[in-house]
């Protein structure tokens, strides 16, 4: 027999869990045996969040603006001639901020992903799901498109009865209208992040002469599509059903994770109720079952029902809730962040602090912190000159003179520097060792490298027959740059 579940709140024990356990069990008569056919999947019902204000969406408006400046900003900002931030695919160069960072240096964008994962481990043990909350793209983009549509088409009431009346000239101009307004923030969003790997001037250029590349178009229009059907239709459904986040937070919780909580002993039993009628005497708690905290929900839950995979940590239902509680003359923090623990044990904002530094957070606390020490030294660290030699495997050790012998070989010289660099390439290794066939110093300009045939020169006695091991020496002679050492091995012939 399968059985309906109707639930007020869960267990506290189990809101850190993402699961709600039922407290009422009803049986119901299957729809199978009845003669209906079942449905295996629930027909989306569309969200119409109501508009609410107060602190923490504040705060969320000021992550929209401070990461959409970002976003859209930095490919206008230029350094030394060129884009500040600019990863050049083509030509295998990625600018960032005077940095000039080449596919061997691989290495620091693995280390900053990691940075980036242990940090988001970190605040979602502290604090649960902020990142989702505040700066998520998709969040961030969802509450830009809805913000379009609660201009164009109303509150949520007015949107609610637009989307149930029939099809006429106003409605199809209305619905136009937003959708033309959404299509074009969508196509400056994938203009500007394919302004990321083409120079946005020129790539501006080239959309307004209409002559975009291939690769160019496509992902303008892919990275643009995206952000329409997410933003503007999909919304609630990404978190819900397609970021795997939402499904591994609980491994991160535990019962002193800062999560956003009903507080049911206070709340509970729930009623309406005039201004004037005191809770205690009609036997009920604070909470007057309004359901503005649902109706404000991006994603369309009751937090009365406890911590559920769905909720992304926004905090509306706080706002809200905190504007009830006021214009009822009751205590704000009915919905608040809070931990389970505080909860069950009365703790105040200070017993929760006092928590914070636990096992698994001072773990994640010490990996953030020695993976960041590690990527700052390695930036510090970091070598601005590059080389790379090869010996010409084409042309053996020969003798170019009675007792003298030359091995030819090729040096790859890359100064990844924003600035030109004059190098003198030495060798050392053997005695006497000499090198011809380049003029020095060679110059290397900004960012380039310059490919340097040259040839080393040895008496036959000066080494043993088969493979010696040499050194390069290229150094800068300008008083700026840095020097590097670079192993090879000169062959002498055997007699």
């Amino acid at each position: 027999m399968i059985e309906q579940t109707k639930s007020n709140s869960p267990p506290r024990g189990e809101a850190a869990s993402g699961l709600v356990r039922p407290r009422r069990v009803v049986p119901v008569v299957p729809a199978a045996e009845q003669g209906d056919e079942v449905d295996l999947y629930e027909v989306r019902k569309k969200i119409h969040p109501r508009a609410v204000t107060g602190w923490f969406a504040n705060w969320r408006w000021v992550l929209v603006l401070f990461t959409q400046l970002l976003f859209y900003g930095l490919p206008w900002w230029s350094m030394h001639g060129r884009q500040a931030v600019l990863f050049e695919l083509e030509a295998r160069k990625f600018y960032l901020f005077g940095w000039v960072f080449w596919p061997q240096d691989v290495v620091f964008l693995a280390v900053l992903l990691v940075l980036a994962a242990l940090a988001l481990f970190l605040f979602t043990a502290v604090a649960g799901r902020l990142f989702c909350g505040y700066a998520c793209p998709q969040t961030v983009y969802t509450e830009i498109f809805m913000w379009i549509e609660s201009r164009i088409e109303g509150d949520r009431p007015a949107r609610m009865r637009l989307d149930r009346e029939p099809w006429g000239p106003r409605k199809l101009a209305i619905k136009v209208a937003k959708h033309l307004v959404w299509a074009s923030i969508a196509f400056w969003t994938g203009f500007t992040f394919v302004g990321y790997f083409t120079p946005i001037s020129a790539l501006g250029q080239s959309v307004l002469s209409l002559s975009l590349g291939p690769w160019e178009t496509f992902w303008i229009l892919f990275y643009g599509f995206a952000t329409y059907g997410n933003a503007g239709w999909l919304r609630e459904q990404v978190c819900i059903y397609m970021c795997p986040y939402a499904r591994f937070q609980s491994v991160m919780f535990d019962r002193d994770t800062l999560i956003i909580t009903y507080d049911e002993q206070r709340g509970d039993p729930r009623g309406r109720r005039g201004k004037k009628t005191d809770p205690r005497a009609a036997g009920l708690g604070d909470c007057i079952d309004c359901k503005i905290c649902v109706q404000v929900c991006p994603t369309g839950i009751d937090i009365r029902d406890g911590l559920q995979y769905q909720c992304i940590g926004c905090a509306a239902c706080i706002d809200a809730c905190d504007q009830v509680m006021d214009k009822m003359a009751y205590p704000r923090g009915l919905i608040r962040y809070a931990t389970e623990n505080a909860l069950a044990e009365g703790l105040d904002r200070g017993g929760i602090w006092r928590r914070v530094p636990r096992p698994r957070v001072l773990v994640y606390a010490a990996l953030v912190l020695f993976v960041a020490i590690g990527l700052v030294a390695g930036l510090a660290l970091r070598n601005p000159l590059k080389v790379d030699i090869i010996r010409d495997r084409g042309a053996l050790a020969r003798e170019v003179a009675p007792g003298l012998i030359e091995n030819v070989y090729r040096l790859q010289v890359t100064n990844t520097e924003e600035e030109g660099r004059r190098y003198r390439i030495g060798a050392s290794g053997l005695p006497g060792i000499k090198v011809i066939g380049v003029e020095q110093p060679i110059e290397v300009a900004a960012a380039s490298t310059v490919a340097v045939p040259l040839r080393l020169q040895v008496a036959q006695e000066m080494g043993k027959p088969g493979s010696n091991p040499i050194l390069f020496h290229i150094e800068s002679v300008d008083g700026g740059g840095r020097g590097a050492a670079e192993k090879s091995v000169f062959i002498l012939p055997r007699s």
